[in-house]
């Protein structure tokens, strides 16, 4: 069942972000929304904290990955 919603979550992902690129709008693909969310263009506050949340999340999926500990 899991693995059903969890490809389907992945296909909807897929056709929203292959939508959004072909269409080539501003503000409609997931990183221009993100950067528009920690304002990284304007702000060194949203730029380090975008950093620091990214770096923190990738260690702990790695690590959770590779050891199924956390």
């Amino acid at each position: 069942m899991w693995a059903l919603i969890w490809t389907a979550w992945s296909l909807t992902f897929a056709m929203a972000k292959g939508i959004a690129l072909a269409n080539k709008r501003d503000e409609d693909t997931l990183s221009e929304n993100t950067r528009r969310l920690f304002r990284t263009r304007t702000s060194k506050v949203g730029r380090a904290i975008f950093a620091v949340g990214w770096c923190g999340f990738s260690g702990w999926y790695l690590l959770y990955i590779l050891t199924k500990t956390m």
